[in-house]
């Protein structure tokens, strides 16, 4: 427990207006978690003002408020904490109250356009396998050991995240694994984050709508290997980074600390060769000081999941893993949930459901499922609302050049006119469909039951952009919505009609 003057301290130009030696228990910006002894941040955001709910934080027992603002009514008793900078001071004293968590765990962190989950999932399962107990924060959920809780971004707010670590902490976890995405980075809501082992697993086009430029996105990445390089109260800090990939060079620029690089095009201290992808998974021998050559065989599929068990493989060797436990686990690993998943429902075709939302995860899915299909690929994309608009036509490109039907559909419209987001894609289309069969069907659900209804024995339909995701956001609101439910009712609806 702190007191607000303790907090205030931490601020450059901050004013307590209140009793100083208020105690805090607890930091939220949200008056719903609100409780006794609670420092309430008012963040003024774009649609909503949190100052207009500090009576509800109050009533929830709210001790402070955390605001930028000359004027605030409080109710008396409430102390008041002001700011110049609102965000630079939740940076500061935000880690600060949890007694900076991260220090009193091992932190690896996975950034990378496509692969950061199914890399986070492996390193958590390998982790595990050596004893050690494991957090994970990623795009799916976060998990302390077999625990699952919930989460709305990929990288939390820094009041979030840092509660989280706190709270891992306090159970016990050994290490912890995140994915940490280019807006978190950019935002800073790492502050207060020291970082053990960092790995890079690709750059492609994404997020452009914020970054506005491939070099800016590249950039914020590459903040996450100046944070392990900062010095701190942990020693042994590695950068893991794909060197196949052109923008590995910048990260390793960035990285004043132990390298550790993986490729399969060219030598690196961790490379595999002799690559055999076949459609039940892939073979092939890992090569490494510490490894010799590991001969391997996976349940799970695709070039991009090489490079995703070498990112894997890399943090486990910073962390001083054991091969013989590293080979166990990479031999009995089947798959992470959204990606690349196989949805059984008795049907004589394949339906797959993947999360790759970008051209690069579009192409890298499709060229495996071409690497294994005997017949027909279905394909059933869109592209999400709000969000980068020139990638739309370029994954329409890619579905017509590597798929033999495409249907174009909605993904995530949110506050965009679905048919509108639609118009964009299919002028990629169109480009390289040729011949080929493709339909525009808005509705999801019905895209769909379609591709379920042009399936034929040995064909395979994939479905595109959701992956582990079981709701749709529109633009009022958001519904349950899950791509394998739907997938298996079409099957099921099939079968009736027959």
């Amino acid at each position: 427990m702190k007191t607000i003057s303790q907090l205030a301290e931490l601020v450059e130009g901050s004013v307590v207006i209140g009793n100083k030696e208020t105690e805090i228990t607890g930091i939220e910006h949200d008056s719903r978690k609100a409780g006794k002894g609670t420092l309430f941040v008012c963040i003024p955001g774009l649609h909503v003002d949190g100052h207009k709910f500090i009576p509800q934080a109050v009533a929830a027992g709210a001790a402070a408020i955390l605001t930028t603002r000359e004027e605030v009514d409080v109710p008396a008793g409430v102390a008041v904490l002001r700011v110049t900078d609102l965000q630079a001071a939740l940076d500061t004293i935000v880690p600060f109250f949890h007694d900076y968590p991260a220090r009193s765990m091992r932190v690896i962190g996975i950034t990378g356009t496509n692969g950061k989950t199914t890399t986070s999932y492996i390193t958590r399962a390998i982790l595990r396998a050596a004893g050690y107990k494991v957090g994970l924060i990623g795009t799916i959920q976060i998990m302390m050991e077999d625990e699952v809780y919930p989460i709305h971004n990929t990288t939390p707010d820094v009041v979030e995240l840092q509660h989280t670590l706190a709270t891992m902490r306090d159970k016990g976890m050994d290490y912890v694994v995140m994915e940490v995405s280019s807006h978190a980075l950019d935002q800073n809501r790492v502050a207060g984050i020291e970082f053990d082992t960092a790995v890079f697993t690709n750059l492609t086009q994404d997020h452009l709508d914020y970054h506005k430029t491939l070099e800016n996105y590249m950039l914020a990445k590459a903040k996450l290997f100046e944070l392990v390089s900062q010095a701190g109260v942990k020693e042994g800090k590695t950068a893991v980074v794909n060197i196949d990939d052109a923008a590995g060079k910048t990260m390793l620029e960035h990285a004043a600390c132990q390298q550790l690089t993986y490729a399969i095009g060219q030598p690196a201290d961790l490379r595999a060769t002799d690559v055999d992808v076949l459609a039940s998974g892939a073979n092939f021998t890992l090569n490494h000081a510490a490894l010799g050559q590991m001969a391997l065989k996976l349940h799970i599929t695709g070039i991009f999941n090489v490079y995703n068990v070498m990112s894997a493989v890399g943090a486990a060797l910073a962390e001083h893993i054991k091969p013989e436990i590293i080979e166990k686990v990479l031999c009995g690993f089947t798959s992470v949930p959204g990606r690349f998943e196989l949805v059984k429902a008795g049907q004589d075709f394949s339906i797959i459901v993947d999360y790759a939302h970008t051209p690069d995860g579009v192409e890298n899915v499709l060229r495996t499922a071409r690497e294994i299909a005997k017949k027909k690929i279905i394909a059933v994309f869109g592209c999400g609302g709000d969000r980068d608009r020139t990638k739309r036509p370029i994954m329409g490109r890619i579905a017509a050049e590597l798929a033999d039907v495409v249907i174009a559909t909605s993904d995530n419209p949110r506050s965009e006119d679905p048919e509108f987001i639609l118009s964009e894609v299919e002028a990629g289309v169109r480009e390289k469909i040729g011949t080929k069969q493709h339909e525009k069907i808005t509705d999801r659900r019905e895209a769909i039951f379609r591709a379920v209804e042009l399936a034929e024995t040995d064909d395979i339909v994939i479905i595109l952009g959701k992956g582990h995701e079981d709701y749709q956001i529109l633009k009022d609101e958001t519904i349950h919505f899950d791509d394998k439910e739907v997938a298996r009712e079409a099957v099921a609806a099939r079968k009736e009609e027959k």
